[in-house]
């Protein structure tokens, strides 16, 4: 073994050895063997931070800690001396959301029908909630693991945030460097962050079960917590409360899955006055402007994701034009927020291979992503985030000698990380490049002399030997070691020795088989090839971002127009009837004019020759255009979950109902328990986001049940009460019985979001729409409502209504139902078909719904069956898919009719609206054309060859050696009232039953 090889192992061992020696509590069973951790890394090109980068300097460290970094500085007598010449030196990365150190959460599921846990299995005085973890400290439970450790090192990182990731409040991550030490030592910050999340994780609890409960539950902790800070004594200790609050000082991140579940962690932190960090889901470009306005720090993964395999055109059928569009765009997250001015770090999380890690941030940085900006996320910014940055994330001193030594600028392709030092211990990453091979040797092998000629960078060098033939090398290195194979006409020969700096010797085998010792010496630098210039790369063809992101976005949101419809016929829903040869004038968004020859020098013109306008439909009863479950069925009354918080712009039969003249649609929680949650009423903006899809100063409204979804009889396992229809009628009396002795309470009481909505009922501030099937249940809400003073506004589905017409225009209460549903279950047995015809004949006041994503869309011809089978007239029949919802709704104010000063929400039909020939040309809303039948043509076409092009770059990139996952349809749950109608026979049930859990 040569001398080289002895002071490189005798490095490694030093470097390898704890800077830290001043352990007190734990005894050693060794000898003493302290060191004093001293070293000068000089001559070396020190980026001190993103913005400060010094050349021929020097970094003095010194039991662990940065003692001085510059230019000229004297060098300790008793510092180890490392000479970096040639090298770079970076802080080491931060991770600021990481699981390292935590065992993944095993456990949670549970289905609608299996037993129900109400309550928490967690033994101790904790949160009555599975999901609610805030006393956790993770710092407690947090363990070493240097295999983790040690790809996390390979990358970069230095240190890291982490927590198990499992919950809704999840407690505080530890803050932790990954240096091969006892926990004790590594630790840098006991409770560097709170953490939250929407998943409620391993919980077999059954509340909360969909998104909307998640973010009930998470709002009523923030207030159950500022309620405990009083002490109460009937609450008497809850350590989850009592963390909760004590973590409230600390930096608050909240984890999302993606770009609309960032906004709605961002509007609970306005509710209660917190400004989250976002832990984003790399999908945000696609509504960056509103990532902007949350004001917010992001954390933002580079897991991009993988091309798919569309060799088989039936599987490419099959993948969402948006799928592949995001796959294309992914890469320009990063240059869209800084592009922005939107601070943001990086984080590993999320990554299947963490070895693509910097190759995915060179791919941003091909799309806008500077190197500054990058290195500032990779350090600075996470430093800042979890409030450390007086330890890590410069080069400065005082600092943990955190810092990577690599063999170029670090976001180089050809550059390689050496090593990475963690509090001032230097760990090995491929510190075999400390000394480059590249050069002109003279070969010394046996007898024989030789010139070798080694070209290129560590990792991909290319050698050839010449003597009287020039002929290829093979050549492998780790470390010091380094193995050469050549191969002739007699065999192949192998050699084996080591790299002193400027020598590489050894010994071999010939291809004869004799063995030799050979030596090969360093007599010039390896010559420059010149003419091997490299061509600049084209930048590479991206689709644009279209609003909302689906294969039917467009580049940019339509917006609102003058609009004159001439000399059409005219369904005005007033007094005036049908008019024919008529004009419409739409401005500002309302309905200004009405009349013959009208004219505005400013209006696009529709001319309505040969056609109909109507006001737009409007669909009392769905469940479209909502994420994250449409039931909470976990508890008998959740009436403070709100589909508010859940609303889905991009969801594709929003665009498909306004094919049909939908222009807005009330949306409702589902049937599955006695009070469900809030609803809410939607004008169909497509393309806008969620607030924007809101309709405005509306009366709120809730969602009630009757019947056999609320009780689940049939399912043996229910444990959750009522059991039978009395049953029913006590959850009833009992919610509001308790609502009106909470409201008796007084000062300082705790604030129950559920009491709360119940009282806005009581109050005649919030109205309830009843699922209902059954006469006796019809009477007996009839009845509860009467003792508790409020009046029930519309009693849904309703398909015994006929029996009690009269009782209901007594009440006051509206209907909205089908037109013919019938024998799809024990309840609706007794529907009839003039049911809507004979509730009105009995003045109540009457609609149509659809129940049903894919029914909305012909709600005309649903409205048009009363005239079919009970000799209803064509315009009461189109009022109840029009006016009729709207008073339903309070909102026929604005809506419902044509008339001067409402909205201008209208529909231009290409004939009689209740012809089934009838097919809606244009769409509008507000004013803005948000479908036009002869556009969507084109978007059609545009959209075939979006996704051609899109097939053809995966098919290319797949071919270039890209790495590849299945085609794989993306899964869209549909929304159903009831379970019952769920039953997966379908072509798509399959599909998505098949896929639901592929990542």
């Amino acid at each position: 073994m040569n001398k080289f090889t002895l002071r490189w192992l005798a490095f490694i061992l030093f470097c390898a050895s704890s800077p830290l020696i001043a352990q007190q509590t734990y005894p050693a069973n060794d000898i003493a063997n302290p060191r004093s951790g001293y070293y000068a890394f000089t001559n070396a090109t020190i980026i001190k931070d993103a913005k400060t980068t010094l050349t021929n300097a020097t970094l003095l460290v010194k039991q662990g800690r940065i003692e001085a970094v510059g230019a000229n500085l004297p060098i300790p007598k008793e510092a180890v001396i490392i000479n970096c010449q040639g090298k770079f030196l970076y802080p080491s990365f931060i991770d600021a959301y990481s699981d390292y150190g935590f065992d993944a959460p095993q456990g949670g599921g549970g289905s609608y029908r299996s037993p129900s846990q109400m309550i928490s299995k967690t033994q101790g005085p904790y949160s009555w909630n599975q999901a609610l973890k805030s006393e956790l400290n993770h710092a407690k439970l947090f363990n070493v693991d240097d295999a983790k450790a040690k790809d996390l090192r390979k990358i970069g990182f230095g240190s890291v945030a982490s927590h198990q990731m499992d919950g809704i409040s999840r407690g505080t991550s530890v803050f932790v460097s990954l240096a091969n030490q006892k926990e004790n030592l590594v630790i840098l910050k006991e409770q560097a962050a709170a953490q939250f999340s929407f998943d409620k994780g391993s919980s077999t609890q059954d509340y909360p079960s969909s998104l909307m409960g998640s973010i009930a539950l998470l709002r009523q902790q923030y207030l159950d917590a500022k309620w405990y800070q009083s002490k109460p004594v009937q609450e008497g200790l809850n350590l989850s409360l009592q963390g909760f609050n004590a973590n409230s000082s600390l930096p608050q991140i909240f984890e999302t899955n993606d770009k609309w579940s960032a906004l709605r962690a961002d509007k609970i932190g306005d509710e209660f006055g917190v400004q989250y960090i976002i832990k984003g889901s790399g999908n945000e470009y696609q509504r960056i402007d509103e990532m902007k306005s949350t004001k917010a720090t992001f954390i933002l993964p580079l897991n991009f994701p993988q091309a798919m395999d569309l060799d088989d055109p039936t599987d490419a059928r099959f993948v969402n034009v948006a799928d592949l569009k995001h796959w294309e765009l992914a890469p320009t997250n990063l240059g869209a927020f800084e592009k922005a001015g939107i601070s943001f770090a990086l984080t590993s999380n999320g990554l299947k291979d963490q070895s693509s890690f910097l190759a995915n941030i060179r791919k941003a940085m091909q799309f806008g992503l500077t190197e500054q900006k990058a290195l500032e996320a990779l350090t600075q910014t996470p430093a800042q985030i979890l409030q450390v940055a007086d330890q890590v994330g410069t080069l400065d001193a005082g600092k943990w000698a955190n810092f990577l030594i690599t063999s170029g600028p670090i976001f180089d392709e050809k550059s390689v990380v050496i090593e990475n030092w963690i509090q001032g211990a230097g760990y090995a990453i491929q510190s075999e490049n400390w000394k480059t091979l590249a050069g002109n040797y003279r070969l010394q092998l046996g007898k024989d002399e030789k010139t070798l000629v080694i070209k290129g960078n560590p990792g991909s060098y290319k050698v050839t030997m010449m003597a009287k033939d020039t002929m290829q090398v093979d050549m492998s290195q780790k470390e010091a070691l380094v193995n050469l194979s050549l191969t002739n006409k007699v065999g192949k020969s192998r050699l084996s020795g080591t790299f002193n700096g400027t020598e590489i010797g050894g010994t071999g085998q010939l291809a004869s088989g004799e063995w030799v010792s050979w030596k090969a010496v360093r007599t010039s630098a390896a010559a420059v090839d010149t003419a091997a210039k490299a061509k600049p790369a084209k930048p590479e063809v991206i689709g644009d971002v279209v609003y909302p992101f689906t294969g039917l976005g467009k580049k940019t949101i339509a917006k609102q127009e003058t609009i004159l419809i001439k000399n059409a016929t005219v369904w005005t829903n007033e007094k005036s009837g049908v008019l024919a040869g008529t004009d419409v004038l739409l401005k500002g968004g309302k309905i200004t004019a009405i009349g013959k020859g009208l004219k505005d020098a400013s209006a696009r013109v529709i001319d309505g020759t040969g056609k109909h306008v109507t006001a737009g439909i409007i669909d009392e009863h769905s469940h479209v255009g909502a994420s994250g479950g449409i039931n909470e069925c976990s508890q008998s009354v959740t009436a403070e979950a709100r589909i508010a918080d859940v609303i889905d712009p991009e969801d594709v039969d929003i665009y498909r109902q306004l094919s049909g003249g939908v222009t807005a649609s009330h949306i409702l929680h589902g049937s599955c328990n006695t009070i469900g949650g809030q609803t809410q009423l939607l004008k169909f903006r497509w393309g806008k986001n969620a607030e924007d899809l809101k309709f405005g100063n509306w009366d709120p409204f809730i969602k009630f049940a009757l019947g056999e979804n609320v009780k689940r009889s049939y399912n043996t396992a229910n444990n959750r009460f009522p059991d039978t229809r009395m049953g029913v009628e006590q959850v009833l009396m009992d919610a509001f019985t308790r609502a009106r002795d909470y409201e008796k309470l007084g000062p300082g009481k705790r604030i129950d979001l559920e009491l709360e909505t119940l009282l806005e009922i009581l109050n005649k501030k919030r109205f309830i729409t009843c699922h209902s099937y059954v006469q006796s249940e019809i009477n007996q809400i009839l009845k509860v409502a009467d003792k508790f003073g409020f009046t029930v506004n519309t009693l849904t589905h309703i398909l015994e209504g006929y029996k009690v017409a009269d009782k209901m225009k007594a009440h006051g209460a509206n209907a909205s139902t089908f037109a013919d549903w019938w024998n799809y279950k024990m309840e609706v047995l007794d529907a009839i078909p003039q049911n809507a015809y004979l509730m009105q004949k009995n003045g109540v006041n009457v609609a149509i719904n659809s129940d049903d994503a894919e029914m909305a869309r012909r709600l005309n011809h649903e409205a048009a069956k009363s005239v079919k089978y009970a000799g209803m007239s064509e315009e009461d029949a189109l009022k109840m898919v029009t006016l009729n919802p709207a008073k339903m709704l309070h909102v026929a104010d604005r809506v419902g009719s044509i008339k001067e000063g409402k909205d201008a929400d209208v529909v231009v039909w290409s004939a009689n609206p209740l012809s089934i020939y009838a097919k809606s040309e244009q769409t509008i809303v507000d004013g803005t054309i948000v479908f036009d039948r002869a556009e969507d043509a084109k978007l059609q076409e545009a959209l075939k060859a979006e996704k051609q092009r899109l097939v053809m770059k995966m098919l290319g990139a797949k071919k270039g050696g890209a790495a590849t996952r299945p085609a794989t349809p993306s899964y869209k749950p549909e929304n159903m009232c009831e379970e019952d109608h769920n039953h997966e026979r379908s072509l798509w049930e399959r599909i998505s039953h098949r896929f639901v859990n592929i990542d």
